[in-house]
């Protein structure tokens, strides 16, 4: 198979999407499913393969623990042709998922003080700063707003009460924003003034839209001191069961921590989902480029859908991710999770696990068939009108 040319998105049928995803499709009968963050489409056939062959030659032990220097530098290939930065293959490491890498660089490079969490934020990573026995502290994104930006001068303030570390989630999930290179040197400003860290969740990265561009925040000069980013190919091909991520560390001083701590610190991760993770990198060019192009035209369906169908929901521009915050609240309903799945038989994403204490909006994931889509927005229709 020529692994450079462009291959097909295939959509999964009901009956295909329930046995591969059974997380998200985990739903009685009759009901859509778009909330997890998975994709309706059957697996890019390179990565599948390079799994598949590696299984046929029976290699089911451990990885190799600590640093890995084909996974580094697959990564670091990869980073160069997509985003025209790419770290040193040193600095990039394996842990087991995104979240995983974020709390081990929590637990081993920052400070005691609280983790400042934007919200609306990534459900997942709400607590995490109390699991490290750290202070979590909200700095909430205004809701009223049409694009969602970090609140620097709040910022300001969370870190001389005594926060110490940022967590910041860029591509931004659930907003779908892509932050520019001034915003994140506006951040890097607040943050180098008061000494402190950040950990950059780059998750979606891979899956930025035509009309904006993924800037790493590492790549922003003066943040190599203060910053990692956790990274992975799991959410742009759909392989997260597979359990690989990487963290990218930069400083070698934070790298010898890191490398100074028990295995019980960071272990886990698969072998399987490290090569998944280098065929992605390596060879998955071909089919990322369909898959976004995809997503695109999703986002472009999703905003003629709600035109038509529900047409006081507010959508924000969706830069990135397969992942879309609707604020339904024109329709009266404080919980349209519920109502969606009550009378329409959608199942999304209530805001209330992204921003406690919100109402009235959702997260709806568009990575699926145009007509399940299309049915998905005319049941929401029906039940919040």
């Amino acid at each position: 198979m020529d692994t450079t040319a462009r291959r097909p998105i295939v959509d999964l049928t009901d009956a295909e999407a329930r046995l591969k995803l059974p997380l998200k499709w985990g739903v009685p009968e009759g009901v859509i499913p778009a909330w997890v963050a998975e994709m309706d489409y059957a697996v890019d056939p390179v990565v599948l393969e390079a799994v598949q062959r590696m299984l046929a030659d029976g290699i089911t032990g451990y990885p190799i623990f600590g640093w890995d220097v084909d996974l580094a530098e697959s990564y670091a290939g990869w980073s160069e042709r997509h985003f025209g930065w790419a770290p040193e293959p040193a600095a990039v490491h394996p842990v087991v998922d995104v979240t995983a890498g974020v709390r081990v660089a929590i637990d081993v490079l920052s400070g005691p003080g609280g983790v400042v969490f934007p919200t609306p934020g990534y459900n997942a990573q709400h607590g995490l700063a109390q699991v490290t026995g750290r202070e979590e502290l909200l700095l909430e994104l205004p809701t009223s707003a049409e694009r969602a930006e970090i609140d620097l001068d709040r910022l300001d303030r969370l870190f001389a009460a005594g926060a110490q570390t940022l967590l910041l989630t860029q591509p931004h999930n659930p907003w779908g924003r892509v932050f520019s290179r001034a915003e994140l040197e506006g951040i890097r400003d607040v943050v180098v003034r008061h000494g402190a860290r950040v950990v950059s969740d780059e998750i979606h990265a891979p899956l930025v839209l035509p009309g904006a561009e993924h800037v790493s925040y590492l790549s922003v000069e003066g943040t190599h001191d203060h910053a990692v980013a956790v990274v992975a190919a799991s959410k742009a091909f759909n392989t997260a069961g597979l359990r690989c991520a990487q963290l990218v560390v930069p400083d070698t001083a934070a790298r010898k921590r890191l490398a100074d701590q028990p295995m019980s610190r960071n272990d886990s991760y698969s072998p399987l989902g490290v090569t998944a993770a280098r065929a992605a990198y390596d060879h998955g060019d071909g089919w990322l480029a369909s898959l976004v192009e995809r997503l695109d035209q999703q986002r472009t369906l999703l905003g003629e859908l709600l035109a038509t169908h529900l047409p006081e929901v507010r959508m924000r521009p969706l830069e990135a991710t397969y992942l879309a915050w609707l604020d339904a609240s024109a329709y009266g309903h404080d919980d349209a999770a519920a109502v969606a799945l009550q009378r329409g038989r959608v199942m999304v994403s209530s805001c209330t696990s992204f921003a406690p204490g919100t109402t009235g909006q959702v997260r709806l994931n568009v990575a699926t068939s145009p007509g399940r889509l299309t049915e998905i927005v005319e049941r929401l229709a029906g039940a919040w009108r």
